[in-house]
C-alpha cells in the first residue's frame, strides 16, 4: 500500500476504509452515514479523509464528522502491523 493512498479490505465481513498516512496505518468504517459514499475512494488531506460524493469530512482518528453533509461519524478501528502484515480489529 502507497502512502496517501486508502484501500477497501474486508474484515469479518465488513468493508473496511485502510488509509496509509506519514507511515501510520488508520481502519475506518468504510461507508459515509451521509449516503453510503465510498471512503477509501475520497480524497486523503493529512489525518483527513472526503467522502467522493457530498464531500463531508471526516477525521481519521476519531471518525468525527469536520465538515458536513454527514452527521454522523464514522467508526475508527485499531490497526496493529506485525512484519509486512497490517491487521485490524473490529468488534
Amino acid at each position: 500500500m502507497n502512502e496517501g493512498q486508502g484501500k477497501l479490505v474486508q474484515v469479518e465481513g465488513r468493508d473496511v476504509g485502510l488509509f496509509l498516512v506519514n507511515g501510520r496505518y488508520y481502519a475506518v468504517h468504510n461507508t459515509c452515514p451521509h449516503r453510503e459514499g465510498y471512503l477509501h475512494e475520497g480524497a486523503l488531506k493529512g489525518e483527513t479523509i472526503t467522502c467522493p460524493w457530498h464531500f463531508a469530512v471526516f477525521d481519521l482518528r476519531t471518525g468525527e464528522v469536520l465538515e458536513g453533509p454527514a452527521e454522523e461519524k464514522i467508526a475508527c478501528y485499531q490497526v496493529r502491523v506485525e512484519g509486512d502484515d497490517v491487521e485490524v480489529g473490529v468488534p
